[in-house]
């Protein structure tokens, strides 16, 4: 199937309430597995998000290959804001078919089905959204699809930290049920790579620079649109986050951070010292712990890759390969795409222009061949 055409169906066929999608015409399988998150790592939650149930128990998605017999698994790791799999339905199915390999769609904490229904239903946030507007007269980009998100991070941007920690440990704890034979569908031992997109990439690559228990040693990461630091990223949005929570979070990750940490050592001392947390803060800015992430990434030099796009304004392509590669060109390790067609870092490859179709499905399936390739 071509991209389009696989989009189409999949949005059809797939829901997280079933517990096996049968695709016609193929011989794969998605299979949705329960998942319980460890609801408080280190302590760092708070209440009210412990409170929300959906983020402390609920289903990712496999695509399961023919026979079940593949010893591969790609974990597909997602942007900011998104509330349905929908976009990702494709980009797995291609990886699947085309890598023989297990893929798995894993929600970050309190996006996808990891969040309340209420978050995104239009009625209900239009209320928020004025008062926010009431209250922010200068406010830009403020919509029902990022309301919720704006106003839980304009009031907590550790919250950023705390969701991306909670994140970390429930994905080391899916490797190791991987690792330990002790997962529902994936045979034991199962080499894993990744294929990251957006803020996914930013999450991805703190995983392999930390490298918890060795678990992603032998990881291969491909990303797409993402893969600069923190200061490099634009995420003020209709689909994100408004310019009143991008700013503040931005400036308390250039400017406060730090500050927060040692302030309350006994509380973030033993993860942000770790080698996991070093690489989280390596990655809010350039000249931050800049030789300890340099070094990091020429270790991962052969094992990592990006596709940055030349018109993405949300995580601009120079971001990216200044971050990877210094001071150096795009190359091999980092390229920079510009597609022939209306596209945007949240819609990179629109379904809905039917003059483009061809050159969508074209370019779509020139990125996944090239990622399949790298990541076989």
């Amino acid at each position: 199937m071509d991209y389009i055409t696989s989009f189409s169906i999949l949005k059809s066929l797939y829901s997280t309430n079933l517990k096996e999608v049968t695709i016609p015409g193929s011989e794969l399988k998605i299979l949705n597995i329960e998942f319980r998150s460890e609801s408080n790592p280190e302590g760092l939650m708070n209440d009210e998000d412990l409170s929300i149930t959906e983020n402390n128990f609920f289903t990712y998605p496999v695509f399961v290959p023919p026979g079940r017999v593949s010893g591969k698994v790609v974990l597909l790791l997602h942007g900011l804001n998104e509330r349905n799999w929908i976009k990702y339905l494709p980009w797995a199915y291609h990886l699947s078919v085309n890598t023989g390999s297990y893929v798995i769609l894993f929600p970050i904490s309190f996006h996808i089905n990891r969040s309340p229904s209420s978050w995104i239903n239009p009625r209900l946030m239009t209320g928020p959204v004025k008062e926010r507007k009431d209250k922010c007269s200068d406010v830009r980009m403020s919509t029902y699809a990022n309301i919720a998100l704006s106003s839980r991070l304009s009031q907590d941007p550790m919250r950023f930290f705390h969701s991306g920690c909670q994140t970390a440990f429930d994905i080391i704890k899916l490797v190791q049920q991987i690792r330990s034979g002790n997962h529902e569908v994936i045979p034991a031992g199962s080499g894993i790579n990744i294929f990251a997109y957006s803020i996914g990439a930013f999450l991805a690559q703190i995983l392999v620079m930390g490298n918890p228990e060795n678990l992603f040693t032998d990881s291969k990461l491909f990303m797409f649109c993402g893969g600069s630091v923190f200061s490099s990223m634009k995420g003020t949005s209709r689909l994100i986050m408004d310019s009143e929570a991008f700013n503040r979070i931005y400036n308390f990750y250039l400017d406060d951070f730090e500050n927060e940490i040692r302030r309350k050592s006994s509380k973030y001392g033993s993860i942000s010292e770790s080698q996991l947390g070093m690489a989280f803060r390596s990655m809010i800015d350039f000249g931050r712990f800049r030789s300890f992430r340099d070094n990091l990434f020429e270790m991962l030099r052969g094992r990592i890759r990006s596709v940055a796009l030349s018109r993405d304004s949300v995580i601009p392509a120079e971001g990216i390969v200044r971050t990877i590669l210094k001071n150096r060109k795009p190359g091999s390790i980092v390229e920079v795409w510009d597609f022939p067609f209306e596209y945007s870092h949240e819609n990179p490859f629109p379904v809905h222009i039917r003059s483009d179709e061809r050159s969508v499905n074209s370019w779509f399936s020139r990125l996944f061949s090239e990622a399949c390739l790298f990541l076989a």
